[in-house]
Order: C-alpha cells, then structure tokens, then sequence
C-alpha cells in the first residue's frame, strides 16, 4: 500500500500528458493535487514571443512557485501527486535556453546559484518517487497539436524535438528518488482507469524500497 503522506511526482515532456495522468493517479489514491501554474502565468505568452527577452524572468518565476508549493505538500503532511518537479526547470529548460542562447551566462549562473541555494540542500525533501511519462516523439506531437493551445502551435518543432531529446538524456542520470518509467501506451484513464493499478503496484514497490518499508 502506498503510504498516505507520500509525495508522488509526474515528469515528461511538454504534451505528453502530465496532467491529465496527474488527475487520475491522484484520483484513484486519494490524493491530492498540485498543479505548476500555467494559468495567470505574467511571463509565459510573452516568452513564447521573445525566448531571449523573458527566459530569465520566467525561469525565476517558475523557481518560486514550485519552492513554494513543494513547502505547501510537506507543511500539509503529503498525500499528494504533483504535474511536473522542479528539476526539470534547471536541468533541462534552464540549461537549455542558455546553451541556445536565449539565457545570458550571468543570468543562468545566477539562476543556478538560486536554485541550488532554496532546492539542493538536506533540508528539501525529494520526491518518494518520481514517474516518467515516455511516448515517441511524433506521438508527442500529435498531442501538442490537438489540444490548441496558439503559443506551442506557433513554436517551431525544432524546439519540441530538442526539448524531447533534452528530456531522454535527463532522466538517464537522474538519481535524487527512484524513477518508475511508463510508457503512455501501458494505460488509457480516460476509458479505464484499472488500467492504472499496474503502475500503482511498481509505485508502491519503489516508495517500499525508498524507504525500507
């Protein structure tokens, strides 16, 4: 059984499916639920205009938001799954905007020296486990495309095939909690949520082994 106060965190590519994988898991555990914050976001529209202008600005308020909320879940005793950690921020889209140049290297460092200040320290709590949501690229694709939203359509795919690959090489060197990876294929919520159990007992297996269970 997968314990009460446990933290579970959903990671994976932009369209892959987080949230609505995030809503269904939380769901059929009894959880509750933690969004990143997309909606009512100052910087994300115009990011997506101008990625040198605002990429600092951004990444600073995606920073704060998440330290917050990562407070909020262990001041509220856990029982949570959560859409998104807050390394993929640094690892990936932060490294990435400055090794493309839309980032100066004084920002990031300064970026970086944040984030290891507030994230990487004893006292912040890493995740019991952290899932990876994989598909294949053009699956990936398909899924940004339908669900519309005019920022990401106007996004050169370049960019979404870069950030996939980004997100391939991440998860191989990441070791902070135990990674359980699925495949959006394993599972279908919107017609049968059982098909989540399967996932739930490799979630429970690797919370057990986390912590000695």
């Amino acid at each position: 059984m997968i314990p009460k106060d446990a933290i579970i965190t959903v990671a994976g590519t932009v369209g892959i499916g987080k949230s609505t994988f995030t809503r269904a898991l939380a769901e059929r555990l009894s959880f509750q639920t933690s969004f990143e914050k997309v909606d009512g976001n100052p910087y994300l529209e115009s990011f997506y205009s101008d990625f040198k202008r605002w990429s600092f600005h951004l990444q600073i308020y995606f920073l704060a938001e998440r330290f917050k909320e990562q407070k909020r879940m262990q001041e509220s005793g856990g029982g949570f799954v959560q859409d998104r950690s807050i390394y993929e921020d640094t690892e990936i889209f932060a490294k990435m905007l400055m090794e493309e140049g839309n980032m100066t290297q004084v920002d990031y460092e300064t970026y970086t020296s944040l984030f290891d200040a507030m994230v990487m320290t004893p006292y912040f709590p890493t995740p019991d486990v952290l899932i990876f949501l994989d598909a294949d690229f053009d699956q990936i694709i398909e899924r940004i495309q339908e669900r519309g939203r005019e920022m990401e359509q106007e996004t050169p795919i370049d960019y979404w095939k870069t950030l996939y690959e980004r997100y391939q090489n991440w998860i191989k060197s990441f070791t902070l909690c135990p990674v359980v990876h699925i495949n959006i294929n394993e599972y279908d919520v919107m017609q049968d949520i059982g098909t989540l159990d399967p996932i739930i007992e490799k979630i429970e297996e690797a919370i057990s082994k986390k912590r000695n269970i």
